[in-house]
């Protein structure tokens, strides 16, 4: 089984029409799957607006409401504790990035042996409309990335990313950061830990006339960047069984609290 996890905050306008065409394009593949809807503390509605997609596909859809928002990463860790597949994808609810996709992952992945397959922006035979600014961030940033970590990627911030369930059993419960430098944490430890992880080419068409980029947010990823890397290489903090268990300690009473509800089982 896929498990298809969807982070949404405040997305009432287009949650339910998007998860339902998700679930027909799935369909579409012959794949067994379910789609984990993680509502991320939204102040619009997305919960109720989620809850008529449910209604439409009981089979395939399930939500999981946080009481606050604590962001894209934390709502990632929660929704994966939900979700049974063999098999977990990341995918962004905006539908920037098609759920079609998620086919070719899956035949990379078996074509590749890889234990993780990330979307790259990157990618030769990606296709992309992409602000000029968004561009220009996402270079630097790799470059700082390769810098610091020697990771073999392009690009981290894609949100389309396909793993086997045992990496994310591994990895997720040493990750700390919950919001802007999630996705490098969690591939930085994909790596670390020695597992293959390969890029795929995308087709990403953004909705938005304006990007969700901001300095704010720019400063905030770099300082988290540096975090993981103090981390990593100088406490060699992710490489220590008793943090391990502690971590898990730590998640399993954030679930508690920040996702009381569930919808759909």
């Amino acid at each position: 089984m896929l498990s298809i996890l969807m982070p949404a905050y405040n997305e009432a306008n287009s949650i339910a029409e998007n998860v339902c065409e998700t679930v027909e394009t799935m369909h579409g593949t012959g794949i067994d799957f379910e789609i984990v809807v993680i509502d991320d503390g939204s102040m619009d509605g997305t919960h109720a607006a989620a809850g008529d997609a449910v209604r439409t596909w009981p089979e395939h859809v399930r939500i999981v409401r946080c009481a606050r928002n604590e962001g894209k990463g934390n709502a990632l860790i929660c929704g994966a504790s939900y979700s049974k597949g063999d098999y977990v994808a990341f995918l962004d609810a905006d539908m920037d990035l098609h759920p079609e996709q998620l086919r070719t992952f899956l035949a990379i992945m078996d074509a590749r042996d890889a234990d993780a397959v990330i979307g790259s922006k990157f990618h030769p035979r990606s296709k992309v409309e992409y602000p000029p600014v968004r561009r220009v961030y996402s270079f630097f940033y790799y470059m700082l990335v390769r810098a610091l970590f020697g990771l073999p990627l392009r690009d981290t911030q894609t949100g389309i990313k396909l793993f086997k369930r045992p990496v994310l059993e591994r990895v997720l419960p040493r990750v700390l950061v919950k919001r802007f430098a999630f996705d490098l944490e969690l591939l930085a430890n994909v790596h670390h830990f020695g597992y293959r992880i390969v890029e795929a080419p995308v087709t990403v068409n953004f909705k938005r006339l304006s990007s969700r980029v901001r300095l704010r947010a720019v400063w905030n990823v770099f300082l988290d960047t540096l975090a993981i890397f103090y981390r990593m290489r100088i406490l060699h903090y992710y490489d220590r069984p008793e943090r391990l268990a502690v971590n898990l300690d730590r998640a399993a009473g954030s679930h508690e609290i920040v996702v009381p509800v569930v919808i759909g089982e």
